[in-house]
């Protein structure tokens, strides 16, 4: 079964190939029909582009609103004492009765009350809370101790029984003897400290395997899953955590993550999704990558309220028993971490459910040696998100054959029309509205049709109406940030708010290109199959 799972190498099928050129296609597409509909009327092309204008608009005011909630709920989330809540389910009849009748506004307290009374009834129906085992596996390629040291720490330090947690360090051989001596170090310094500390290293060159970080998870899951075998703890009673070498979890996290793993029933077919934050060193990144950093820390925020588009994404929790089934990882994407969302989805047979876990998992923002160096680094590493393109042929191919559809059309169709229409939108959405207002006009200069002449007016006061919205973001966005560090001024705080008038730019040169970048070389069939480690420098 798990060769089904896995995407194709070489040679792809007829069908594949068009599901490859699709999002490409109609990215480009989209751009094209602008100049064509102002070629055969000015008037067409305009209402064209009025039309995605406020489509794009409609967005605006929902990525606003979904902005505020979700950064309450986190907020909300992170107050809450999840180790107190995850022991009130190692006696529920007792707790059940001692908080029933209580009233309370902390986050999800009647579903607390409500998840008591439910163990309290059919105990069998859950696992006991105290034989629950974390894995936490972290993967590194070269980076250094000062970038090592505060995640294992990080992990260390959450409220969850360190006796209980297993820590894998899975490193590559290709990554040179200095990360195999990194290794060596840390598992002597954080001795006796977790249930044990695991050292892992990939073999470079196995068959089957592109160089990613997918291939190294997925041997150090093999590896782990060998572990626990031996050590007889069962696999179902085993929470997989991957992690990159910058990620500094939250101290609530891994009680959070145990707390909804047993009182979730179907937990076999889930996974657990925090809120990726790339605040780590917000401060020491320049004023473009913060852009994009806090960018994408927004998305994750509005995705809190977006349960329907929840996708694997960075660090993400996930059952060992259903990881084992499934042979981990993909070990032939640069995108293993989304493209997991759709592994397990057709292994499930559609039954699969990503569920948001609403603290942080803060990861660092790209920051090299130099600006130039980073402004290259950056885009490198956009591109490769947007790899996940790939997955509209991973989905569309399934979504046509019945057998391997494995769910009824009604299910996979819309989530398979949402993945295409981001991929496409991201490309193509922030060209045209940047410039298509000057399109009819410029096509049709001798025109003096009213709404082609105003066009670029009415289009630049929609875009100051839509502005309302990133100042909404731009609001939130400085409560997220981090202390700023002494060795900065009150000016590197006007620079936080001042970095936003890079939006446009940011947009059409980084993530329109970016995605424009990964969907071309889809459509040409150069596949990308080297995964580009960002490095990201730690500033002292």
């Amino acid at each position: 079964m798990t060769d089904d799972l896995e995407l194709p190498l070489g040679k792809r099928t007829r069908l594949y190939r068009f599901f490859e050129i699709l999002p490409g296609a109609l990215s480009y597409s989209m751009i094209i029909a602008l100049f064509v509909f102002s070629l055969i009327s000015p008037t067409l092309g305009a209402i064209y582009l009025l039309i995605i204008i406020t489509i794009t608009l409609v967005k605006a005011v929902g990525v606003a609103v979904r902005t505020v909630q979700g950064y309450r709920e986190i907020q909300q989330a992170m107050k809450v004492d999840w180790r107190q809540r995850y022991i009130d389910l190692e006696t529920p009849h007792e707790k059940f009765e001692a908080l029933r009748g209580s009233s309370s506004r902390a986050f999800n307290f009647d579903e607390h009350i409500e998840n008591l009374r439910m163990m309290s009834v059919a105990p069998n129906d859950f696992p006991d809370p105290k034989k629950v085992y974390h894995a936490v596996i972290m993967v590194a390629y070269n980076e250094g101790m000062e970038t090592l040291v505060p995640t294992v720490e990080a992990v260390r330090d959450t409220t969850f029984d360190n006796e209980r947690i297993i820590f894998v360090l899975g490193y590559e051989e290709r990554g040179g003897k200095e990360i195999e001596e990194n290794a060596k170090k840390l598992k002597e310094m954080f001795k006796g400290v977790f249930y044990d500390f695991i050292i892992v290293k990939h073999p470079d060159g196995l068959p089957q395997e592109i160089k990613g970080k997918g291939p190294n998870l997925t041997y150090a899951g093999q590896h782990l899953a060998e572990y626990v075998a031996k050590k007889k703890i069962p696999m179902e009673r085993v929470i997989v955590t991957s992690l990159d070498a910058d990620n500094r979890m939250s101290k609530g996290y891994l009680d959070y993550v145990a707390y909804e793993f047993v009182v979730n029933p179907d937990r076999k077919r889930m996974a657990f999704q925090p809120v990726s934050l790339f605040m780590n060193n917000i401060w020491d990144a320049s004023a473009p990558m913060r852009v994009i950093a806090v960018s994408n820390s927004f998305f994750n925020v509005i995705n809190v309220k977006r349960p329907h588009l929840l996708r694997n994404f960075a660090s993400h929790s996930q059952p060992l028993d259903a990881l084992y089934e499934m042979d981990f990882w993909s070990k032939r994407t640069i995108v293993e971490d989304g493209h997991q969302y759709w592994r397990s989805l057709f292994h499930f047979r559609g039954k699969y459910e990503v569920l948001s876990i609403k603290v942080p998992i803060y990861q660092d923002a790209v920051l090299e040696e130099s600006f130039w160096k980073t402004v290259k680094a950056q885009f490198v590493q956009l591109r490769r998100w947007d790899y996940g393109a790939s997955d509209v042929a991973y989905v569309g191919v399934r979504m046509a054959d019945k057998k391997r559809r494995k769910m009824p059309l009604w299910l996979l169709f819309p989530k398979f029309m949402r993945l295409l229409d981001g991929h496409v939108t991201l490309a193509a959405m922030s060209p045209i509205v940047a410039f298509g207002g000057w399109i009819p006009r410029l096509l049709n200069f001798q025109s003096r049709e009213l709404l082609t002449y105003n066009l670029p007016v009415t289009v630049s006061w929609i875009q100051l109406f839509a502005s309302i919205g990133l100042m909404v973001t731009v609001l939130v966005s400085l409560r997220m940030l981090p202390p700023r560090p002494k060795k900065y001024n009150r000016v590197k705080s006007v620079g936080m708010v001042l970095q936003w008038v890079l939006s446009p730019v940011v947009a059409i040169v980084y993530q329109s290109a970016a995605a424009f970048y990964a969907q071309t070389r889809l459509l040409t069939a150069n596949y990308m199959e080297k995964f580009d480690v960002t490095k990201k420098i730690v500033k002292k």
